[in-house]
């Protein structure tokens, strides 16, 4: 026992000095991982900027900047590790039309305004938000998500040479059997290397990287947009700045919600909500087109690459440039196929095929089943996840309401003397349960004192309140007086504050 107590002594001072240590610092295993993983997701990045730039229908090089001041950034201030943000199709999608009826100084403006809404809405405390959102509808997330990133890769595969189709095959292959061999290196990056020496050496003519755009030959610079700092400009931008930090938001904390869950670790939705804003600040000083988390390059970060840490974000995005600006001929030749490959491996990776097997959905409540395809369908109709995540939970909230209106009941017992009447309400009173309440009682038949018991019932809304004013109105036209008992002490008060304040016939 006494030589225990040195050790013991010393552990506190242990545990104090590894306070700041940065996590991708604990071994090289760690720190290895992370540098690989950085890699393949900057390599994967770059395809999708330059899309993304062309949806925006702005030059490629603003889509790449966003990416790579938008995961530099947010590896620093944001709330969830090892999340990629980046240039994406949704926010590209949401300023488009700003760019094309008011020019690329507009675009730079609302991109900078909507960093200021989403820190203010951070702020505000909009994450929590996300606690109403149910576990059907992040099924019904995950899966669309899966989806759509199979989807984008369709064009690439589409009126193609035909050595496409055996280089992807390939690919898969690759990612699907070294892992065996090692895990030392990621397979996709393993992937990436193999097929593009064998197709530069081969002299296969297939679609490059460098058929998507010109990549940037130097770094970003700051500066301010070049828009008139007036209040019509801001008239102008507000609707899209307010669109673009919503849908920001909401693909961002889901993602990191969905993160959360791969690695059994919590994020701080708040400082995510905050970090993206400073984020897309930030960008929008450097000219870039703004953005958010990235689902398919995040996926490809921590299921793929096993990333845990900030590293592998920053590096991300320092790769990325240093990718564009110094190895730009090589990366240039990257095949198309072999990105695809990866983000197919990713689509498979990312759907949860337990939740459409066939014993899940044999024991599945209809309900979760239907929220589940509702989130889906909308998703993959309108390629937009925010719209897909709004209307499932508002389904979702639908059958909820309607299940529990269900377990509203009354049940009427006469006493045998026939003087009094009493009625056990019992379920959840709110809305959708109360409306039916004012035709459960005999009010013609009746004795002339009728009791309500609320004990195994919880007034919830106005609704309710209202109900039961009906129920004694209709008695009282009768001459019969009503008493309600029970109550519990939060549906007394509701019940106390709004009685005969709802309706003129009190």
């Amino acid at each position: 026992m006494p030589r225990s107590a040195p050790s013991s002594s010393l552990s506190p001072l242990r545990s104090r000095a590894r306070v700041g240590r940065p996590d991708w610092l604990s071994s090289p295993k760690v720190l290895r991982t992370e540098v690989l993983a950085g890699l393949v997701v900057a390599l994967a990045l770059i395809p999708e900027a330059i899309s993304f730039s062309i949806i925006a229908d702005v030059d490629p090089a603003v889509g790449l900047f966003a990416s790579f001041t938008m995961a530099v950034v947010i590896s620093v201030v944001g709330g969830r590790k090892a999340m990629i943000s980046a240039a994406t199709g949704a926010v590209a999608l949401v300023i488009a039309p700003l760019n094309r009826d008011h020019g690329f100084g507009y675009l730079v403006a609302a991109v900078i305004l909507a960093g200021v809404i989403q820190i203010l809405l951070g702020a505000l405390g909009v994450a929590k938000l996300m606690r109403f959102v149910p576990r059907s509808v992040m099924v019904g997330f995950v899966n669309s998500l899966a989806v759509l990133i199979f989807m984008a890769q369709v064009p690439e595969m589409h009126d193609v040479p035909w050595p496409v189709y055996p280089l992807i095959a390939a690919g898969l292959a690759l990612m699907v059997l070294f892992p065996r061999v090692t895990k030392v290196v990621p397979a996709p990056l393993v992937s990436i290397v193999i097929l593009t020496v064998v197709t530069v050496a081969a002299g296969i003519a297939v679609p490059t990287v460098g058929d998507k755009g010109d990549l940037p030959s130097s770094l970003p610079t700051p500066g301010l947009p070049d828009v008139p700092f007036t209040f019509e400009t801001l008239k102008t931008i507000a609707p899209y700045a307010l669109a673009m930090a919503l849908v920001g938001l909401m693909e961002s904390l889901m993602t990191a919600k969905l993160v959360d869950d791969i690695t059994d670790t919590r994020s701080n939705k708040t400082r995510e909500s905050i970090g993206q804003g400073v984020a897309n600040v930030v960008t929008g000083f450097f000219g870039g087109m703004g953005g958010c988390a990235m689902i398919g390059q995040t996926m490809i970060n921590v299921k793929v690459s096993g990333a845990r840490t900030r590293l592998s974000t920053f590096l991300a995005g320092a790769f990325l440039m240093v990718l564009c600006v110094v190895f730009g001929p090589v990366v240039s030749d990257i095949p198309m196929a072999a990105l695809v490959a990866v983000m197919v491996m990713v689509s498979v990776a990312t759907f949860d095929w337990h939740s459409v097997a066939p014993k899940t959905l044999r024991r599945m409540p209809a309900g979760e089943i239907t929220v589940m395809v509702v989130t889906v369908a909308f998703v993959v109709a309108t390629h937009n996840l925010a719209i897909g995540v709004v209307v499932g939970s508002v389904t979702a909230m639908v059958i909820f309401a309607k299940r529990v209106a269900h377990q509203a009941d009354v049940t009427a017992v006469v006493d045998p003397d026939g003087k009094q009447a009493v009625y056990a309400v019992t379920g959840e009173l709110f809305f959708a349960s109360s409306n039916d309440l004012v035709h459960r009682f005999d009010y013609a038949n009746d004795p002339d004192h009728v009791v309500i018991d609320l004990t195994d019932a919880h007034i919830w809304d106005a609704s309710s309140v209202a109900a039961l004013d009906a129920v004694e109105a209709k008695y009282a036209a009768r001459g019969k007086k009503v008493t309600i008992t029970g109550l519990n002490e939060p549906s007394a008060k509701f019940h106390g504050n709004l009685s005969g304040e709802l309706t003129g016939g009190h």
